[in-house]
C-alpha cells in the first residue's frame, strides 16, 4: 500500500519536472530564434548594402559635417541658394555677356570712389561737418589659416603624384592617366570657367540627389562596379600581365 501511494506522488513530481524541463527548451529555442530574428534584423541587413565608394559614414559626414557639407547638401536651402545664383550671376558676367574680370574691378573702383565722394560733400554740405569713412582693415589669421590649409593639401597632392608616378601601383597609374586624358577631352570643349562652374554646379546637385536616392542609386552602382571589375579583369590578363614590369625592376637593382 505504502509503494502504491508513492507512485501517484512521484508521477506528479515527475509531470512537473518535465513540464520545467519542456519550459526550459522552448524559452531557450524561443531565444534562439529571437536572437536568428535580431541577426536578420534590417539593421543588420542595411550594414551589407553596398555603398558607393565604399563609404560608412552618411554623405554629410563624407563631406565634413560642417557648414561647406550644409551648403552642399542644402540643408539651409536660402544660403545654398545664393551661393548657387552668385555663381550662375559671375559665369553669366564673364562667359556670355564677355565681360572682363580687370573692367568689372575698375568699373566697381569708379561707382564706390563716386558714391563716395558725393555721399562726403552731401554731408559736409548739410551737417558742416565731414563724415567719418570707416576704416577698412582685413585681419591676417583667416588668410594664414586658408594659405595653411591649401599649402599642406598641395603637399599632400605632391606626394599622391609621387607615389603614384614611382610605378608601384599599376592600376592607380592608369586610373591617373585615364582621368587626365578626359580632362584633357573635356578641356578642349569649353574654356578654363565654363568647366569650374559646371564642376561648381554638379557639385551642389549630385550630393543632395545622391543623398535623397541613395537606396536607389547603390544598387546600380554595385552592378557597374562589378562590370567594371570583370573588364580590368579581362584587360590584366591580356594586356597588364605581359608588361615584363619584374624584369625592369630587377635591371634596376
Amino acid at each position: 500500500m505504502a509503494e502504491h501511494s508513492e507512485n501517484p506522488i512521484e508521477s506528479v513530481m515527475e509531470k512537473i519536472s518535465e513540464k520545467i524541463h519542456g519550459h526550459d527548451s522552448s524559452s531557450s529555442s524561443d531565444s534562439d530564434s529571437d536572437s536568428e530574428r535580431k541577426s536578420d534584423s534590417p539593421s543588420s541587413v542595411k550594414a551589407k548594402i553596398f555603398r558607393l565608394f565604399g563609404r560608412e559614414k552618411p554623405v554629410h559626414k563624407v563631406f565634413g559635417g560642417g557648414k561647406s557639407a550644409d551648403v552642399l547638401l542644402w540643408r539651409n536651402k536660402k544660403i545654398s541658394a545664393s551661393v548657387l545664383g552668385v555663381a550662375t550671376a559671375i559665369w553669366v558676367l564673364f562667359e556670355l555677356i564677355e565681360y572682363h574680370l580687370l573692367t568689372l574691378v575698375c568699373h566697381i573702383l569708379i561707382l564706390s570712389f563716386a558714391i563716395l565722394f558725393l555721399w562726403s560733400n552731401a554731408h559736409t554740405f548739410i551737417n558742416k561737418t565731414p563724415p567719418r569713412i570707416p576704416q577698412v582693415h582685413l585681419p591676417e589669421e583667416p588668410f594664414l589659416q586658408v594659405a595653411s590649409a591649401l599649402t599642406f593639401e598641395i603637399n599632400r597632392g605632391f606626394a599622391v603624384l609621387r607615389d603614384i608616378a614611382s610605378g608601384k601601383d599599376l592600376k592607380k597609374f592608369l586610373i591617373v592617366i585615364a582621368s587626365l586624358w578626359v580632362f584633357s577631352i573635356v578641356g578642349s570643349w569649353c574654356n578654363f570657367l565654363t568647366l569650374f562652374y559646371t564642376s561648381f554646379v554638379l557639385l551642389h546637385t549630385v550630393p543632395v540627389l545622391y543623398e535623397k536616392y541613395e537606396d536607389k542609386v547603390d544598387p546600380f552602382a554595385e552592378k557597374a562596379m562589378i562590370e567594371i571589375r570583370k573588364q580590368y579583369a579581362v584587360f590584366d590578363a591580356k594586356v597588364l600581365s605581359k608588361i615584363p614590369v619584374g624584369t625592369l625592376k630587377a635591371k634596376r637593382v
